[in-house]
């Protein structure tokens, strides 16, 4: 299939042919209230309760340890368009090596709480991230590991909490270029009607084109399972506020200018057909919307901007290397975590 000049990010606002939806059907997909209830976790979910914003919030998180005593504490950040319920291969890997694994479903996604009204920020979510690990009982400092949207949270809280990061792993990071020079804005009101719009099928194409290049596997069909059954719940306005919010906080609130103010080892780990881009469908001019998102140049760029990285690329690899090429993504990250990396 030839792939597209661009790849569009996030919102998943694309129209596709019907034909690249096929078995994508509302009876294909459970509907899922907001907090994803009936939908099993590969691990038991645990809960930190705590007030912010004068409302009460619940986050959901796997808290895993493996069979002995755990070397150090790996944090896994989800990306935006997933719960932590998809890292349960990693988490399986990881425990396999002697780490102790907490995967947060950040407030807004998976199983946490989704707020009729917040005011979202990247440093507010790396605040109750910190909270939540002293909640859980870590006490010293963590590798911090994230994919997409999580990249950019990873990024902030390790700029936050830089004595509390032993190591940082970015895995297809958004925010290593700002979107806000060359994309035309959209509010919040705009982003929430895109939002309403979502079916399965139109859930299924996006993923399909954005992250597989054309191509479908079953384990693809259950990675999307929570976000179709979402729009299939009566639930679903108020899930797709919080997508529009959290649209707008990956758009407005960039982390490219920091990348040098990261002084922990980072291993940046991109596939080369990846171009993600927030809003790269709003751009007029070819010339531009085919420079946004082009991962095979901004690893680059920013591995020159971090003091201390390490960039590994995986060619002909898109936005989600953990589902679509999972022994190289993982050979990778374990390679970068072990004392003695190659």
């Amino acid at each position: 299939m030839k792939r597209l000049p661009q790849i569009l990010c996030c919102l998943m606002l694309l129209t596709a042919a019907p034909a690249m939806a096929q078995d994508a059907s509302p009876a294909t997909f459970k509907a899922y209230d907001m907090n994803l209830s009936g939908y099993d976790y590969p691990h038991p979910v645990s809960y930190y309760d705590f007030k912010a914003q004068e409302q009460d919030l619940r986050m959901a998180y796997m808290d895993v340890k493996p069979a002995g005593e755990a070397t150090a504490t790996i944090l896994l950040l989800h990306g935006k368009n997933f719960p932590a319920a998809y890292w349960a291969d990693t988490i399986t890997a990881l425990t396999a090596d002697g780490y102790r694994v907490i995967a947060p479903d950040q407030i807004g996604f998976g199983k946490s709480t989704k707020p009729a009204q917040l005011q979202y920020s990247f440093h507010t979510l790396a605040a109750w991230t910190h909270d939540l690990l002293a909640h859980a009982g870590v006490t010293g400092p963590v590798i911090v590991t994230g994919h997409s949207m999580g990249g950019m949270l990873a990024i902030r809280y390790a700029l936050m909490y830089p004595t509390d990061v032993t190591k940082l792993a970015l895995i297809g990071p958004l925010g290593l270029e700002d979107w806000r020079r060359v994309v035309p804005y959209r509010t919040v009101t705009d982003l929430y009607a895109d939002e309403l719009k979502q079916t399965p099928d139109k859930i299924k194409a996006y993923q399909q084109q954005a992250y597989y290049d054309g191509a479908w596997k079953d384990e693809y069909t259950a990675a999307m399972a929570p976000l179709a059954g979402w729009t299939q719940h009566a639930d679903y306005p108020r899930v797709a506020y919080n997508a529009a919010l959290t649209s707008d906080m990956i758009f407005t609130q960039p982390v490219v200018y920091e990348l040098p103010d990261l002084k922990m080892p980072v291993l940046l780990l991109v596939g080369t057909r990846d171009r993600t881009a927030p809003g790269a469908n709003r751009v007029t001019d070819p010339a531009i919307r085919d420079n946004l998102g082009r991962y095979d140049r901004l690893g680059k760029t920013a591995a020159g901007a971090i003091p201390n990285a390490r960039l590994v690329e995986l060619e002909d690899i898109g936005h989600l290397p953990q589902v679509e090429s999972f022994p190289a993504y993982i050979g990778a990250l374990r390679d970068f975590l072990s004392p003695t990396p190659r």
